[in-house]
Order: C-alpha cells, then sequence, then structure tokens
C-alpha cells in the first residue's frame, strides 16, 4: 500500500476510533459487562478492525457484532476471578466513575439487568441506534424476532418500573 493512501486510511480509522470507542464501551456495559471486561473487549475489537480496516464496509455495525460475540463468547467461558474488581481509572472515560454517576443519573443500566440475555443484546443495540432489520442482519435473526424481543423488553421494563412504583 503506497504511503499516502495508507496514511489517509490511517487518518480515517483514527477518526473512526475517537468517535466510536465510548459508544462501544457503553454498549456492552448494556448488554451486562463489568466496565473493565467492556473496555478490554472494545480495544480488541478495535485492534480487529484496524487490522481489516481496508476491507470492512460497515465499520460501526462491523465492530458492534465483533464486539458483541466476544462478550457472549467472554460469558460462556466465565471463570471465577480470585480477586474482587479493583477500582480503575481508565482514560476511555472522561471521568474516574462515570458509570456510577450513569447509573444514578438514569438508572436504565439496573432496569437493562431486569431482562433475559437476548431482550438485553437486542435493547442494547437499539440504544445504540440500530434500525431491527440492521439488529436481525448481525445477530443472524429475522427482523420479526428482534421486533418481538423489544416488545418483550419494553413489557419487562414497564413491569419493572410498575412494581417499583416509578410508572403508572
Amino acid at each position: 500500500m503506497p504511503d499516502e493512501v495508507r496514511l489517509a486510511s490511517d487518518a480515517e480509522f483514527s477518526s473512526f476510533y475517537r468517535g466510536t470507542i465510548r459508544e462501544l464501551t457503553g454498549f456492552l456495559i448494556n448488554q451486562g459487562a463489568a466496565l473493565p471486561v467492556a473496555a478490554d473487549i472494545a480495544q480488541d475489537t478495535m485492534t480487529k478492525a484496524y487490522r481489516r480496516w481496508t476491507d470492512i464496509r460497515q465499520p460501526r455495525a462491523w465492530v458492534h457484532t465483533v464486539a458483541s460475540r466476544a462478550l457472549i463468547r467472554r460469558i460462556a467461558d466465565l471463570r471465577e476471578d480470585p480477586v474482587g474488581q479493583l477500582p480503575e481509572p481508565t482514560s476511555l472515560l472522561a471521568v474516574t466513575d462515570p458509570v456510577t454517576e450513569w447509573e444514578t443519573q438514569y438508572d436504565a443500566l439496573r432496569l437493562l439487568t431486569v431482562l433475559p440475555p437476548r431482550q438485553r443484546q437486542v435493547l442494547a443495540w437499539t440504544l445504540n441506534g440500530f434500525t431491527p432489520s440492521e439488529i436481525a442482519e448481525h445477530l443472524g435473526l429475522t427482523a420479526e424476532a428482534v421486533r418481538a424481543s423489544l416488545k418483550k423488553a419494553r413489557r419487562t421494563a414497564a413491569a419493572h418500573l410498575r412494581n417499583r412504583g416509578e410508572l403508572q
């Protein structure tokens, strides 16, 4: 690859990385990953994206798909962690503990935890701006199945809020 083309490709990827890494990390947190796990998976996914950058046609969807699959593999291969999670500042997020701030402010993450895995996964994709058809394509589902999962997720969330007295 000529130097000019490589420089342009690197600049394009760099812009994509800066605009997507935080969103991708939040996407994984919405699917149930702890912040350190989400950050690791997001970074690994971006490394893979950089290596294949010239071949990827829909980079935003590609990184979400790869990251989501990596999280599922990590959850399926869950091993006991002999030490608890240690709070650790990260350069991916602006303040030391933005997840707690986000949880306190919006309470959305706690609501997501009551959903079954498939509903949570589909809702996480939706919260990141993907349509049911796009989600279906990237997860290998039908659009109807995605819409059904979204409907069930909304019902479950509404029931949870009603039980907590937050919804009439």
